[in-house]
């Protein structure tokens, strides 16, 4: 790394890094926040940007604050605990309503207020990672260093909820004991309301002792512990054979959602709430009407959708989350209104969109990719009069939205939901109306 000289911090990008200029490149710098003087080390250099690390604070923002973490700047979990948690909602805002602009080339007629809940100890997923360090003597158990292939050595992790993050210390000894330690590389974590499920990835077969040792553990901590041979299809549960099932549950809607440990859902179960409830409130189903959920999942939008009455297909691209979709809508009583589909949406096409009919209104929540083939795939025939449109990208999401906008709807309202503080990610939702008739799209 090259030492640079004192630059000014102008903006955040999307990562939460500090822009500045310097020698006719943008220079984006962890650490540093908006109006402040530091000092940088360059670690990867291009002809038009470098990527850097602060080195010295020469002038501090209001908005910094001390981080929580005592393992911050070293653990890559954590982009923003420096960041006042309240600016952190409004850098996400700002994201999004920049994405839209320089992407889109759009802009919402109403900005939504920023949906957000508990800044620390909500993590309810995650994905630990685990190394039998030689040197230190003991196994690590946690995210990865930043910027790095090394497990952090943690001993405490403030987003985690604080009955697993408990556990790291107490899992690191565990499993230090174990004869398989060093084919031991990663611990899945689920927590639900009724048990704590641990995934342990064993790349090799477990001793009589092993399975004692976990057993112990298991019974004196109150968690489950599963394993998982290979593939997620190899995820089965060791012990206790006894547990609750995991499950979140929606109040609002009178739904309890049951979900394996290797099943998606989202890592904040309180703000997962507060997101549907205002998805919901926008997307307004009525009784009767016919209601597309694609990109379903287990049914976290479907089946509240279908308690209002209107009759509802969700669409997924995988069977077997379908098939766990439509159990999820037979333990709620909701069958009667509910279906299911398999169809591959990344390769939607006209036709295939039009053999599903005619649709009232639809929700779409995407992974990071979005979702272009299934909105340049809307005709006249089909196209619903209301869109609601949940991302977990901004430049998917704006990219998208310009489509939609093409096809002749309208940004009605966008806002975002900081279902990751502490982080850089943004989650957003987007309203979109049908503004007039469809016509020729020429595509």
């Amino acid at each position: 790394m090259m030492t640079s000289n004192k630059v000014t911090i102008e903006s955040l990008d999307q990562e939460g890094r500090g822009i500045a200029h310097a020698d006719g490149k943008v220079i984006f710098i962890e650490g540093a926040l908006t109006g402040e003087i530091v000092s940088y080390a360059s670690y990867r250099k291009k002809a038009s940007y470098e990527q850097a690390q602060m080195t010295e604070l020469h002038r501090a923002a209001f908005i910094r604050v001390a981080p929580k973490c005592a393992h911050f700047g070293v653990c890559g979990g954590c982009s923003m605990q420096h960041l006042d948690a309240r600016v952190q909602v409004a850098v996400k805002q700002r994201i999004l309503e920049d994405s839209l602009e320089r992407i889109g080339r759009i802009k919402p007629e109403n900005m939504l207020p920023a949906i957000y809940g508990k800044s620390w100890g909500y993590r309810e997923r995650a994905r630990l990672s685990v190394k039998y360090v030689i040197k230190k003597g003991k196994t690590l158990v946690g995210f990865h260093e930043r910027r790095s292939s090394f497990v952090a050595d943690m001993q405490n992790c403030e987003i985690l909820t604080p009955r697993i993050a408990a556990l790291i210390t107490p899992l690191g000894r565990l499993i230090e004991g174990l004869s398989i330690r060093d084919k031991l590389p990663q611990i899945e974590v689920a927590a639900g309301e009724h048990v704590d499920v641990l995934v342990l990835r064993v790349m090799a077969p477990l001793s009589n002792v092993d399975e004692a040792a976990l057993r112990a553990f298991a019974d004196q901590h109150h968690i489950q512990f599963w394993l998982q041979a290979k593939g997620p299809e190899t995820i089965v549960p060791f012990h206790p054979l006894d547990a609750p099932a995991l499950t979140y549950s929606l109040p609002e809607f009178n739904i309890t959602m049951p979900f394996a440990p290797g099943e998606f859902t989202q890592v904040n179960s309180k703000l997962n709430r507060v997101m549907v409830s205002r998805a919901l409130r926008l997307l307004d189903p009525q009784p009767n009407e016919r209601i597309v959920d694609f990109f379903c999942g287990l049914g976290n939008f479907t089946l509240p959708i279908a308690r209002s009455g209107a009759r509802v297909l969700g669409v997924e691209g995988s069977d077997a989350l379908t098939k766990r979709a439509a159990q999820n809508a037979k333990s709620n009583d909701l069958s009667v209104n509910v279906e299911f589909s398999s169809m591959n949406l990344f390769e939607m096409d006209e036709a295939k969109l039009a053999s599903l009919g005619r649709f009232d209104k639809w929700l779409i929540d995407p992974p990071r990719d979005g979702a272009m083939e299934l909105v340049k795939s809307i005709t006249p025939e089909i196209a619903p009069r209301r869109i609601v449109y949940v991302s977990c990208n901004p430049a998917t999401l704006a990219r998208d939205a310009a489509e939609l906008v093409q096809r002749g709807y309208v940004l009605k309202s966008a806002g975002v939901m900081n279902m990751f503080p502490q982080t850089s990610h943004v989650e957003s939702i987007a309203l979109f109306e049908k503004a007039k008739a469809v016509q020729s799209f020429g595509v």
